[in-house]
């Protein structure tokens, strides 16, 4: 009987696992830079020739090895940081895995330089798997790996191999990453002879990420610092109003550790809820820090993936940490002394809400403590240009874009109508008659409901007509008939998608259409109601679409402007 299964010999395993582990020559340098930060480097070169293909070498002057570690270190499964199956949950270093050097080795013509701190150098020479020399060498304690020719023996694998640029690309996004996740440590990569890459030891974060994200795009950051539950987050997340459709970078760690989760991501951007154009895709860097014991890091071969134990808690918490990171640009900015206002009375047009604006914009009650920095808000309002609200605050001019602020106000409160218990609909006396196309009569039809939470009733007239009966109580100036047009159209256009993913853009489009628009002329106690109304939102310093509702002019510059400082 003829025998189908056989032991694979050696070299053939070894080349299974160099398929694991090192995928492309960034693969092989992210492994190496790893092993080198394990081993206590506070400075890493990485040197590459023709994209990593041709060579690929790491220096580090980490703890190094002794001649015995150097020699076993290139055996299969060899590692210092496990030392039973227990080892494996909550491991914090990375490279505990055991096969990177001999997987590199079995595929390449590799050299291995290594000494302690008071030990004599060690050099090992190997191609293709195959031990050929140990000997003597002189260096300074730390460890050089010298790569070349990768894939030599596999020429299939070498031959997917991408183009130099490609594969320098990806090698620079390994060591970029590596060097976020450890800003203590100076890291270097040159490309045939070109610095790619140059970031000094004991840099803070800010300056890291300047140094490999670019300044431009590190100056629209803001901080996160946030906790609950079993999971910590920080780092930096973009401002709303400098998002792009494209461009973005993301970055994620958990305790440390680089790792990517496109389900995090969407996580971090549902902070971003309502703060930014549906098409646009902040920048994020966030760390995350949990017990060793509830993630678990070796379930990818290249640990570019991990398994969090409360999977739904973690991106609950992503959310809100961004969520709470934008909150925090309004406390950041100071634009006047504002005291919170109850939702209920937020654009209401009642006696209540106009008592309430009466006494926040004209007391002169001082605090207990008796300093006047607690009054009440009592500065002149202007309108300028028939489309910003202008005043003066504590530290300089704040201009408020009354269209964008109206738009965040009516969002929140249009938002609260559809998931609670719809709006308070005006009656018409004479009902308005309006004229629609049949995809737009038949969209009507489908979201009745939805319509009719946000103040809307109507019906069918026969034919393509529909008979508006009640309308919302938006605001004095409002159209009801070319804000119904307008919202219709969209829905027939399929703008929101399905309606439990559309909720918000559908919320978003009714604000835009229903707010105040730039040119039409307010009057002081319309201005007061909608800044009182902006303050009391989530999201103040942007509208719908993430452009800004507030711009300050600080003192400071416009006394340097006029030579005053």
């Amino acid at each position: 009987m003829t025998r189908r299964i056989a032991i694979l010999p050696d070299a053939v395993a070894d080349q299974i696992a160099a398929g694991e582990v090192v995928e492309r020559p960034a693969s092989a340098v992210k492994e190496l830079v790893e092993n080198a930060l394990d081993a206590g480097a506070r400075h890493v070169r990485v040197d590459l020739e023709n994209g990593g293909k041709t060579l690929i070498q790491v220096g580090d002057d980490g703890s190094g090895m002794g001649r015995e570690d150097a020699v076993l270190a290139l055996d299969r499964h060899a590692t210092s940081k496990v030392r039973s199956a227990a080892d494996l949950v909550g491991v914090a270093t990375f490279g505990f895995r055991g096969e990177a050097l001999p997987a590199i080795a079995s595929v390449s013509r590799f050299i291995l330089s290594t000494a302690e701190a008071d030990g004599a150098g060690t050099e090992l020479s190997v191609s293709g798997g195959r031990l050929d020399r140990v000997g003597d060498t002189a260096r300074r304690r730390g460890t050089t790996v010298t790569v070349r020719a990768l894939f030599f023996n596999t020429p299939a694998r070498r031959k997917f191999l991408r183009s130099a640029a490609s594969e320098m690309r990806a090698a620079h996004e390994a060591v970029a990453t590596l060097a976020l996740a450890h800003p203590d440590v100076g890291f270097e990569l040159h490309g045939d002879g070109t610095c790619r890459l140059s970031v000094p030891a004991g840099q803070t974060q800010d300056e890291r990420l300047a140094d490999v994200w670019g300044r431009d795009l590190a100056g629209t950051l803001v901080p996160v610092a946030y906790a609950a539950g079993a999971f910590q987050v920080d780092g930096y997340v973009q401002r709303p109003g400098d998002a792009q459709p494209t461009g973005r970078r993301t970055q994620l760690f958990v305790n440390g550790r680089p790792f990517k989760d496109p389900f995090l991501v969407r996580a971090a951007e549902a902070g971003y809820r309502s703060a930014i154009h549906p098409g646009d895709r902040p920048s994020v860097y966030l760390r995350i820090t949990v017990d060793a014991g509830e993630v678990d890091v070796n379930v990818h071969p290249a640990k570019l993936e991990v398994r969090f134990r409360d999977r739904m808690g973690v991106e609950r918490v992503v959310e809100e940490a961004v969520r709470h990171a934008l909150g925090a640009l309004v406390a950041a900015a100071p634009v006047g002394d504002w005291r919170p206002m109850p939702a209920a009375a937020i654009g209401a047009g009642s006696g209540v809400a106009r008592a309430a604006l009466d006494e926040l914009f004209t007391a002169e009650t001082a605090p207990e403590t008796g300093s006047d920095t607690g009054r009440g808000f009592d500065a002149p309002l202007m309108q300028l240009f028939d489309s910003y609200i202008v005043y003066q605050a504590a530290e300089g001019l704040v201009f408020v874009d009354q269209h964008s602020a109206h738009e965040r106000v009516l969002y929140e409160r249009i938002m609260a109508q559809l998931v609670g218990g719809g709006a308070v609909t005006q009656r018409l006396l004479l009902p308005l008659t309006l004229e629609l196309t049949d995809e737009e009569l038949d969209a009507m039809e489908r979201h009745a409901d939805e319509l009719r939470s946000v103040g809307f009733e109507a019906e069918a007239f026969g034919g393509r007509s529909v008979v508006l009966h009640g309308v919302p109580a938006m605001h004095p100036r409002f159209d009801a008939g070319a804000c119904f047009r307008e919202v219709v159209a969209d829905l027939a256009r399929g703008r929101f998608g399905g309606w439990a993913n559309g909720l918000e853009r559908f919320a978003a489009t009714c604000a835009c259409r229903a707010a105040v628009k730039g040119g039409d002329r307010l009057d002081q106690a319309e201005m007061r109601e909608l800044l009182l109304g902006l303050f009391a939102t989530d999201l103040p310093p942007h509208d719908v679409h993430g452009r800004s509702t507030i711009v300050q002019l600080p003192l400071e510059e416009l006394e340097r402007r006029f030579g005053r400082r």
